[in-house]
């Protein structure tokens, strides 16, 4: 019998304790004892099975994104259905899914007008780690489960599914958010895991040239696997290397860093009437200059994002997936457990050993 099969005949057990990931003050983090939760109306929880660490969880342990001491970290998992909660329908204890790192309502006027990633307020979509208990744990509490929960086809492993919670739903948006049309031509400042998803999505929607700038050779070989058409290393003129390559500018440029630099040398990137989609996360102030805008008069537009969510979301994804149009597994270049968690934090922080995203195992 398979693992997932044993595992829908297990009923939930006895109101443990399990271990988590607990953020304890700027540069202050590490394991802690908490009782598993409880499903509540609307609500499920999910025993997770893998996890990972995001660059804005890096943002959160180092104090540069502010959340509550004590908060569980972390909002990307692949997990089974522990428990549900009275009101959430078709679904079953024992069953696979994944849950996008934004959980909206679906029912509030943000989730109505199709921005769920602005569900209750703003940013209010994210809960997962920010405003509720995150996914660095045993066990997760998913908040509006009917409108979250995406049930993951046997065909596809865990390993195959858990980057579509948030970088690669983030990276695809970024490229669509920047109104990337067939044939258009391209630029992607930084090669990290969201822009590398984004590369596919520009690839993905039919860009005809896809030039992406990134110090790190490892990366830049990773984005020819995923479509980049030119890769170049940053120099102090590569907005002016690009607009010469492309013949006065490109159609879209998208930041996913969230520096400085890079915002401006995408802006400078753009031809007139282009697009800027940023999906960096800024921790400082960003400057806006006024010649790279034509004074206001460039017809540029300028775009940011957060993850989109919802198990519509990541059931299009899923499709992808099974579809072999996209593979994501070459971004899972570590793996640790859960009693690792501290060592793994040190290694995707620093970028050392060619990481780009590691995987967390709970057992």
């Amino acid at each position: 019998m398979s693992p997932i099969l044993e595992e829908k005949q297990t009923q939930p057990l006895s109101r443990g304790r399990m271990q988590a990931n607990v953020f304890r003050g700027p540069g202050k983090f590490g394991l802690e004892e908490k009782p598993i939760p409880r499903a509540g109306v609307g609500e499920a929880v999910i025993r997770v099975r893998l996890a990972t660490i995001c660059g804005t969880d890096i943002h959160i342990v180092r104090g540069e994104y502010p959340v509550r001491e004590g908060l569980t970290i972390g909002h990307e998992a692949v997990g089974v259905i522990h428990e549900l909660g009275i009101g959430v329908e078709g679904y079953e204890i024992g069953q696979r899914v994944i849950v996008g790192a934004i959980t909206p309502c679906g029912q509030c006027e943000a989730c109505l007008r199709g921005n769920r990633s602005q569900c209750g307020g703003p940013l209010g979509g994210w809960k997962l780690g920010n405003t509720i208990d995150g996914t660095q744990a045993e066990y997760v509490l998913i908040p509006h489960a009917q409108a979250n929960l995406a049930t993951v086809p046997d065909s596809l492993s865990d390993e195959q599914v858990l980057l579509l919670t948030d970088i690669a739903s983030t990276g695809f948006a970024a490229a669509e958010s920047g109104n990337i049309r067939l044939g258009d031509r391209v630029a992607i400042f930084a090669q990290g895991p969201i822009g590398l998803c984004a590369t596919i999505g520009a690839r993905l929607l039919g860009a005809s040239e896809i030039i992406v700038v990134d110090p790190d050779e490892s990366r830049l070989n990773m984005a020819r696997t995923f479509g980049a058409t030119r890769t170049l290393l940053p120099h102090p003129e590569i907005d002016a290397h690009i607009r010469n390559l492309t013949g006065g500018g490109v159609d879209t440029a998208i930041e996913a860093l969230g520096t400085q630099q890079t915002f401006e040398n995408a802006l400078r990137s753009l031809r007139p009437g282009g697009t800027l989609s940023s999906v960096g996360v800024y921790s400082g102030h960003l400057k806006m200059p006024i010649d790279a805008i034509g004074a206001g008069l460039a017809d540029q537009t300028i775009v940011t994002t957060l993850c989109p969510g919802g198990k519509e979301r990541m059931h299009r994804l899923m499709r992808l997936v099974e579809s072999n149009r996209i593979d994501l597994t070459p971004l899972l270049t570590q793996v640790f457990t859960l009693q690792k968690i501290e060592s793994a934090y040190e290694l995707f922080a620093s970028r050392g050993s060619g990481v780009l995203k590691v995987a967390i195992k709970m057992s």
